[in-house]
């Protein structure tokens, strides 16, 4: 292990949302493990969800802005920030110059991104969704490699991309390709998972598809359902009023143990979401957010989708009825569900995190 005053420098650029920061944390400490040193680039609000990185790692707030918050004002001067938070990562990259510079998208990952492009050091970027962020994509033509956490990925025209896989935390890595326990007749549970944006509409739908099951499904069954704070009273009597054993809360802590245990996963198809349940090898029903990017979630669902791992539900077509007939043909099927399970696990990559050193790896021995 190098001494630390000679070891090389990884800058990691990441956005202030858990889908940005989990990847980049995964990738810090790995790199941490291998003697490295790890410097995070952010904004003010990136920091705010930097605090499960190692102590080791510096945060260096850069400023950076997005044209999607603020009034004309504000957007009026987008340009500006941007332009003095770059100008402030070419000076940190002079005075600390990084073996490899890694984006993983999101607006605070530009004054980095753009540092190192003008600075012409080494430099990657890691997509997690299956259609490239709007940074992401500034950026592809202009990094030395695109990483790709879900495949296939919609990639510009010219541009290779790298199927690493995205990162998952060690608590999924702990149960990858778990023992699965298909239908039966005896107790059965379901997960329900639905992000921090746009779960009302599981909160309205899925209780009433839960009731709507034959009896003789509906009671072997027990629910872990994730809503917001907000929708929390109303999900409860729901399930309370079919008489349907219900554990609902706004945030599990145990979410992996949960899908280990799980016969069926409905989830919004969010790249942490789709990761954790190839990972860990679940049937699962997704149900793409409307409302995401360049309908990215819809993307990140189409290697289970088209592996025969799971069922899409646009949220167009999403009702009780419709969602009640997709659960009980996998609750009733054991061998379909079983093999779903399988397909799942083949879609996962639980060495995503490996894959993202050796490609650093490789990148920065080319400096």
């Amino acid at each position: 292990m190098a001494a630390p005053d000679k070891a090389p420098l990884l800058l990691i650029a990441a956005g202030g949302t858990g889908g940005h920061m989990f990847p980049a944390q995964a990738l810090a400490e790995a790199m941490i493990a291998r003697g490295w040193r790890v410097k995070l680039s952010t904004d003010a609000r990136g920091a705010r969800y930097a605090g499960g990185f190692p102590a080791q790692v510096p945060v260096e707030q850069v400023a950076s802005a997005t044209f999607a918050r603020g009034g004309l004002a504000a957007k009026a001067l987008v340009p500006f920030r941007i332009a003095g938070g770059v100008i402030s990562a070419v000076l940190a990259l002079r005075r600390d110059r990084p073996a490899l510079v890694v984006g993983f998208g999101g607006y605070p990952s530009i004054p980095a991104l753009a540092a190192a492009t003008l600075l012409r050091l080494p430099r990657m970027i890691h997509e997690q969704n299956g259609v490239l962020g709007r940074v992401n994509a500034l950026f592809a033509r202009r990094v030395d490699a695109v990483a790709c956490g879900t495949w296939p990925t919609t990639l510009p025209e010219g541009v290779e991309g790298i199927h690493t896989g995205n990162p998952v935390r060690g608590a999924v890595l702990e149960r990858a390709g778990a023992g699965y326990i298909p239908p039966g007749d005896y107790p059965m549970d379901i997960v329900v998972i639905g992000g921090s944006q746009g779960a009302r509409i599981l909160s309205d739908v899925v209780p009433a598809a839960i009731a709507a099951l034959p009896e003789a499904v509906r009671a072997q069954l027990r629910v872990a359902h994730q809503a917001r704070a907000e929708d929390l009273p109303r999900v409860v009597q729901a399930y309370d009023t079919a008489g349907i054993s219900a554990d609902v809360q706004p945030f599990f802590t145990d979410i992996p143990r949960r899908l280990s245990e799980a016969q069926l996963v409905i989830s919004r198809s969010g790249a942490s979401s789709v990761a954790d349940i190839s990972v860990i090898g679940r049937p699962s029903i997704l149900i793409p957010f409307a409302a995401a990017t360049a309908d990215h979630q819809t993307a990140n669902a189409r290697g289970l989708v088209d592996a025969g791992a799971a069922i899409l539900i646009p949220e167009s077509a999403l009702d009780p009825a419709s969602l009640s007939a997709q659960m009980a043909a996998v609750l009733s099927q054991p061998q379909a569900a079983m093999r779903m399970a399988v397909l799942a696990t083949a879609q996962g990559r639980p060495d995503a995190t490996d894959r993202l050193v050796e490609l650093v790896l490789r990148l920065a021995r080319k400096e």
